[in-house]
């Protein structure tokens, strides 16, 4: 039998063929911990079939939602993960807001490791034999200065495709890290290549799974005030 989870939606944001859902457990009205619903298939990505309201909407940041749950399944650092129920519906049940964000927001300090990063980004990766004593995969934290770059990051080896990147500092450190938030991603990709300033914002920041031996720091979701994702 499933559990249901009280949760505020802190990302939606696109993995593989579905999404990636994540948020903060509220119990009491108080945030306790992260849950991130994730399915039994091999990369655990969530379909939209099974992240569905029963309108037939999607969950959008911000949301809270109940959320029926078989379990915890954590999994590598990824230890927040919870088997969904794929058989029932999420149901939305109010919204949160930006002033309810700072009680949301994760103590200040370094993204899990820094030192580590790929040619086009900065402290935007760990590599696994470093990521396999970490307890958590996600963040919510506060960036006063939030600049989007739109741009070809495989231009010289012949790959023509555009990315969006988010640059910031956070606990005094600098991080280019890629955005998987969809919601900026087409808006952003919609704009000529060049960077923007958005400004304040929050940032969820997730670990990826691994690939080519490192797990990659994601944004996965940007709110801003007023919610808005142009420029």
């Amino acid at each position: 039998m499933a559990n249901v989870k009280r949760i505020v939606c802190l990302a939606n944001s696109r993995k593989l063929n579905g999404r990636c859902i994540a948020g903060k457990e509220l119990s009491g009205g108080q945030p306790v911990g992260w849950i991130r619903p994730v399915s039994a298939r091999e990369h655990e990505e969530v379909s939209e079939y099974e992240r569905q309201y029963q309108d037939g909407s999607d969950p959008r940041v911000l949301d809270i939602m109940d959320v029926p749950l078989f379990g915890a399944r954590p999994k590598n650092y990824q230890q927040e993960n919870w088997l969904l129920d794929p058989d029932n519906y999420w149901v939305k049940v109010g919204r949160a807001t930006w002033s309810d964000l700072p009680q949301l927001a994760d103590p200040v300090g370094p993204l899990w490791i820094n030192g580590h990063s790929t040619y086009n980004g900065l402290n935007d990766k760990i590599p696994l034999s470093l990521a396999g004593a970490l307890k958590s995969s996600l963040r919510l934290i506060w960036a006063d200065r939030v600049k989007l770059s739109v741009f070809r990051p495989g231009e010289a080896f012949g790959n023509p495709k555009r990315r969006v990147q988010g640059l910031f500092q956070y606990g005094g450190e600098k991080y280019w890290l890629w955005i998987t938030d969809p919601r900026y991603e087409r808006a952003y990709l919609a704009k000529p290549d060049g960077e923007y300033e958005i400004g304040e914002s929050f940032l969820t920041i997730s670990l990826g799974e691994p690939h080519n031996d490192a797990c990659y720091k994601l944004i996965a979701a940007i709110i801003r005030r007023g919610g808005g994702t142009t420029a």
